[in-house]
């Protein structure tokens, strides 16, 4: 079943929703989440590295324990289900991030393309499209390659 939105506001860092059922917050916790599941999906489907690794990315990320992690994914990956419009509007609480966060949401994005061992041309794809929605600037995203690559090489 999907919920239509019916609007949404930004209020400082969180996006307001509303929905005939009622209104929801999301806030950058559930952007990040939003956007490697965004990007995983990029192939069609979400390989089990690819959930492995988002998991541990959020758990890092904001220090989250397991579950809580866990919780975070699930909820944004219902929400996506049930609003598949909601990805577009959570793009509006990317100008409330710092250039360091969207570098850490690019480098994220990266390590989750990368996952599975393949190289998935849609899922750069989808890459590419959200850093430009997200409005990261080409520096920010070199700079989260650059980071990316430099981990990769030295066996990390």
């Amino acid at each position: 079943m999907t919920s239509e939105i019916l609007g949404s506001t930004l209020k400082g860092t969180k996006l307001i929703v509303e929905t005939s059922e009622g209104t929801e917050t999301y806030d950058s916790q559930f952007l990040v989440a939003a956007l490697l599941i965004h990007i995983a999906r990029g192939s069609g489907k979400i390989e089990p590295e690819e959930s492995s690794q988002i998991i541990d990315l959020i758990e890092d990320h904001f220090r989250l324990k397991g579950a809580a992690s866990l919780e975070l994914i699930t909820r944004a990956m219902s929400e996506m289900a049930d609003k598949p419009t909601l990805v577009d509007l959570l793009m509006d609480l990317a100008p409330t991030l710092s250039d360091g966060d969207k570098e850490d949401i690019a480098y994220m994005a990266l390590k989750v393309v990368a996952a599975d061992g393949r190289r998935n041309i849609s899922e750069m794809e989808q890459f590419n499209k959200t850093v430009e929605s997200m409005g990261i600037a080409p520096e920010i995203v070199h700079r989260a390659f650059d980071r990316y690559f430099a981990q990769t090489m030295s066996g990390d």
